[in-house]
């Protein structure tokens, strides 16, 4: 399974970003090898409104099944759920660690935002 994980840098040994639209990196995660690739989100990154929706869409076009995140605007949810990716919410932890609670079934899929939307 492919899964998108928010990131603070390139490795799976950063912590998630809290922050979905406005992540810094996406690390998509091979969940059956461990294989990874990162994106870059800069472009969401610095992005005046509607960081949630394009990191959403560009999540959908990475093929992507599920994300991983601290934080899903009301948004981002319509963009993720439209696509039929599913959501997962981490605390502070390593990607590595997320992946492996993710694994295990100790990660709670969300079926709305759990905060509200704002811009920077």
């Amino acid at each position: 399974m492919k899964i998108a994980v928010t990131a603070q840098v390139k490795e799976l040994s950063s912590e998630v970003d809290l922050r979905f639209g406005r992540a810094r990196f996406l690390l998509v995660v091979d969940t059956e090898t461990g294989d990874f690739e990162v994106h870059d989100n800069e472009l969401n990154l610095n992005a005046i409104q509607g960081a949630g929706i394009q990191t959403g869409q560009n999540i959908a076009n990475l093929g992507a099944e599920a994300v991983i995140t601290g934080n899903v605007g009301p948004n981002a949810f319509k963009t993720l759920n439209a696509a039929g990716v599913k959501i997962f919410l981490a605390e502070k932890q390593t990607v590595a660690e997320t992946i492996d609670s993710f694994k295990a079934g100790k990660l709670k899929e969300v079926d709305q935002a759990n905060v509200e939307g704002h811009w920077i």
